[in-house]
């Protein structure tokens, strides 16, 4: 599989499209005035405690108090938050620690604590903050508020992950955490060294600054987006990482030389004249994923909704008829919405329960076989996901934990005239209203002409095939009615004045 890093930079935004086979597969946006603080260390300053929640609000100086669970905070803290995207499995239980002190019993009102933030604000829910700093480099985290070794998960060799352990035993520093991420796979003392150096410089500056600071005030800023990735995802997996900007070349060269210098050369300057994002069908690939039904190539589809609780996932043949039989046809297209339902998942970000409802299948083998393929794709999203066995309804259920926030919310808002319910009123229906307001106050109307002001579509509708309502209402009121459309009304609104 080739994959490959395109980078679009703009003086308002940074996009990140990561391609699998020339397809893609997720998407980074950041616009620049609106930069992420996922990492972030803020010094902050507890404003509730909540006891009944066993959590507390601390102000962070971002507008809106950040929430902090029990388990979150340092002195006892449980357990260790997944923020770089790592996944620890197993190893992070061996962090926690078992005590029974309450919220209240840790902070109190006006207390200042140094904390990061492990989850962005997403919709109306504030950001999510711990205690438990953490520290990323490129082949390590450091967690200085732990005594903690462990290994990605994603490293599968028992016979690496014990020599990787012997090495950093050796050369970690006393009563300080780390924990291997994936890149650090097959690396040795020169690079774990050199990380280990930089993050201990890193996390004396950022106690410095601590101290020196008042709450609110932000201590440290993780890397942009563009280095983030770089940090983070670059690996000898991609052959090419595309730059579009200049600057942002260098900066990718600068910063790939001095952590993985042997991939320099793959970092490539775009030189053409049409948009980098058009070039390799990004722009397109967006759109479609922020359409609700995503068609497959057979002529199937999916149709993905989202809701307050969960994410809907619905598997259709659609124009799909197959060659030989019903189930044939069906296991054909299940498997082949499997690829982009993870896809799918990956690219906008969806996250927490997921419901996908396969079209039925008879026999237990196929049903095996769209499960297995379901556990192969999801081995690709670096996100955490669990799923359950398929119910006799051909559902299937999952969870995947998200970070930030999903493409939608990045781009969208909701519609100002359904209010993210997905429909408005009919013409008919909106008509109708309009006649029922105007009956009901037909005692108190004085005068020889009665206007109606509308919408421009629903004026053409009342005087094209709703005319009948306008008739209705010149009869029954014994006055001239006339119906003016207005742009700068709503759809479904209106008003009346009789002169």
């Amino acid at each position: 599989m080739t994959k490959e890093i395109v980078v679009n930079s703009s003086f308002m935004e940074e996009r990140i499209g990561i391609l699998e086979d020339s397809h893609l597969t997720e998407i980074f946006i950041e616009w620049k005035k609106h930069s992420g603080i996922l990492g972030n260390i803020y010094k902050g300053k507890v404003t509730a405690v909540l006891p009944g929640m066993q959590s507390a609000f601390v102000d962070i100086g971002i507008g809106k108090d950040a929430f902090l669970y029990v388990k979150d905070v340092f002195e006892d803290t449980e357990e260790y938050e997944q923020i770089w995207g790592e996944d620890w499995g197993g190893e992070r239980n061996s962090i926690a620690k078992s005590h029974s002190l309450a919220i209240d019993e840790l902070l109190r009102e006006g207390q200042e604590l140094l904390a990061q933030v492990s989850k962005e604000p997403i919709g109306n829910k504030g950001a999510r903050i711990t205690s438990f700093i953490s520290l990323p480099g490129k082949y390590l985290v450091f967690m200085p508020t732990l005594d903690h070794l462990g290994i990605s998960r994603r490293i599968k060799s028992e016979e690496e992950r014990k020599r990787l352990r012997e090495l950093l035993a050796k050369l970690r520093k006393p009563h300080a955490g780390y924990i291997i991420r994936t890149a650090g796979e097959r690396k040795g003392k020169k690079e774990f060294r050199s990380d280990i150096r930089y993050l201990s410089s890193l996390w004396k500056e950022i106690k410095r600054r601590g101290e020196k600071n008042h709450a609110p005030a932000l201590i440290h800023r993780d890397l942009d987006l563009l280095l983030r990735v770089m940090r983070d995802l670059f690996s000898d997996e991609f052959t090419t990482v595309w730059v579009d900007a200049e600057e942002d070349y260098r900066r990718c060269l600068q910063f790939v030389k001095r952590l993985q210098p042997r991939l320099v050369d793959r970092i490539k300057l775009y030189t053409r004249q049409k948009p980098i994002f058009e070039e390799f069908g990004i722009e397109d690939e967006i759109e479609k994923a922020l359409q609700n039904k995503v068609w497959l190539k057979s002529g199937g589809y999916i149709v993905i909704n989202r809701t307050e609780a969960l994410v809907a996932i619905d598997v259709n043949t659609g124009r799909y008829v197959g060659k030989r039989d019903l189930e044939e046809t069906v296991l054909k297209t299940n498997l082949e919405a499997v690829k982009e339902i993870v896809v799918q998942l990956r690219l906008r970000d969806l996250g927490g329960i997921i419901v996908i409802d396969f079209i039925d299948m008879e026999k237990k083998t196929n049903q095996k076989k769209v499960l297995d393929a379901l556990k192969k794709e999801l081995k690709k999203d670096r996100s955490q996901t669990d799923f359950l066995a398929m119910s006799e309804f051909g559902l299937v259920e999952l969870t995947r934990k998200r970070q930030k926030q999903s493409l939608e919310e990045t781009l969208c808002q909701p519609c100002p005239y359904c209010q993210g319910l997905g429909r408005i009123k009919s013409l008919p229906t909106i008509c109708y209203e309009i006649y029922r307001e105007i009956s009901k106050t037909s005692l108190h109307l004085r005068g020889k002409e009665l206007t109606i002001r509308v919408n421009p579509e629903i004026a053409s509708a009342l005087l094209g095939e709703e005319y009948h309502l306008v008739q209705q209402l010149q009869k029954e009121l014994k006055l001239r009615v006339s119906v003016k459309g207005d742009p700068n009304l709503h759809y479904q609104q209106f008003d009346f004045l009789c002169l």
